[in-house]
């Protein structure tokens, strides 16, 4: 019997030479091989993620958003039978907030979240506390249509390395607005946003911390007020922020602030809760300039008559706050296999295209649009034409910014809320 064994176990080291052999001389083969064997992978994972349900954790604050997510569930149920359910959430923590309790309660097999919307700080404390299910978003048919070799970004969210724990949906910046009827020239830098609200006292907000879009404010406020600091010290706001960081950065935005609200909207004793309340004070043309994340909102919200049609968007001449947003699968989702079918969708051409549309979202695709095939391309020839047609006044000339270390998110907060903490 040892003999037998010993022959078998010479038999094949023999054969695994053999193979080393031919992946050297033809690399061809090993790519082939290796081809094969990411197919198989993938056609198992269509075969068990059919016919399940999927749980998206999803912001819900805007109904062209959520239109579109209603779209993609009608399209993986034909494709896959699968049950998309949107679960419309205020803030992105409460996802997060709901594994990390069931985590400590040790439910590590039947989470209630099988996908969730994130990026930034939450992907970071998710992360942190091993709640995201690891190495499966490069592994996803369409994400090598991001090209990631050439677009860091696709595998960085806030500057943290994401290690596969998340697919890339798509990337949007900062952007202004104003009623053209009311504002002759609206401010161009955040200098001159400072003079424009003293001139024009009440007519300019932000939403609260840490709500998103007045967190992206706050911070496209500190990278532009610390421009003149030494590189080694503006770099600190793209590492971990620490006592020393705040002491050397923190000033310049409060000092700013301590400046700017006595001019705002109720004279910075009340602040909105969200970019939704920023449109509806436009609209009713109490702020005659405001901001916004998506700049397809713009001309929606004209189509709809929330705004009036003289409105133009912008971005500010010296910098406008960039990034990309992901979706991540928690560890202990139960449907983990429908979760990347529905990830692996949102990221193909048919669904990115549709997604980019002005009339649909206007949220700029994560694809290179190089790596696509001429059939895969002609998603995008119409949506592109509609895309340029809403176009910004200076987005040709736009400088992006960004975003800064998650963990500045939480210091930001909690000192603004400590300084101006308000209803």
């Amino acid at each position: 019997m040892r003999f037998v064994n010993y022959i078998g176990q010479h038999r094949f080291a023999g054969f695994y030479k053999l193979l080393c052999c031919l992946f050297l001389l033809f690399p061809q083969f090993s790519s082939a091989v290796e081809t094969s064997h990411s197919t198989a992978m993938w056609e198992n994972i269509e075969m068990r993620g059919t016919q399940q349900s999927v749980y998206f954790h999803a912001w819900g604050g805007d109904q062209q958003i959520n239109n579109y997510i209603q779209w993609v569930a009608k399209q993986v149920k034909q494709q896959y039978d699968i049950d998309l359910h949107h679960v419309k959430l205020t803030d992105t923590s409460e996802a997060v907030s709901r594994v990390l309790a069931e985590k400590s309660a040790s439910n590590h097999r039947n989470g209630q979240v099988d996908l969730v919307w994130i990026n930034g700080a939450n992907f970071a404390s998710m992360a942190k506390h091993k709640l995201l299910a690891l190495d499966w978003a490069d592994k996803l048919p369409n994400f090598a249509l991001t090209n990631p070799e050439n677009n860091p970004a696709m595998t960085r969210d806030f500057g943290v390395p994401t290690e596969g724990m998340e697919a890339p949906w798509g990337q949007a910046a900062l952007t202004f607005y104003y009623d053209s009827l009311k504002v002759e020239q609206p401010p161009q830098t955040l200098a001159e946003l400072l003079s424009w609200t003293k001139q024009h006292p009440g007519r300019f907000t932000y939403p609260k911390p840490p709500e998103f879009l007045g967190m992206s404010f706050l911070k496209y406020a500190l990278i532009i007020l610390n421009e003149n600091q030494p590189d080694d010290i503006k770099n600190k706001l793209y590492q971990a922020a620490t006592a020393e960081s705040e002491a050397q950065i923190l000033p310049a935005l409060w000092a700013f602030l301590d400046d700017l609200h006595p001019n705002l909207w109720r004279k910075g004793h009340h602040f909105v809760s969200n970019g939704l309340a920023l449109r509806r004070l436009s609209g009713d043309g109490e702020l005659q300039v405001s901001f916004t994340f998506s700049a397809a909102e713009i001309p929606s919200a004209i189509a709809r008559y929330d705004l009036p049609d003289s409105t133009r968007s912008y971005r500010m001449l010296d910098g406008s706050l960039s990034n990309i947003h992901f979706v991540a699968i928690p560890y202990n989702s139960p449907h983990l296999d429908s979760a990347k079918l529905v990830a692996n969708f949102l990221l193909s051409p048919e669904a990115q295209a549709k997604k980019q549309q002005t009339s649909v979202w206007g949220d700029s695709s994560v694809l290179d649009l190089s790596q696509l095939s001429p059939t895969q391309h002609a998603y995008f020839d119409m949506t592109e034409k509609q895309h340029l047609s809403a176009n910004i006044i200076n987005v040709d000339n736009t400088r992006l910014l960004s975003e800064l270390h998650p963990s500045w998110s939480a210091v930001i907060t909690k000192q603004w809320l400590a300084r101006y903490g308000v209803q």
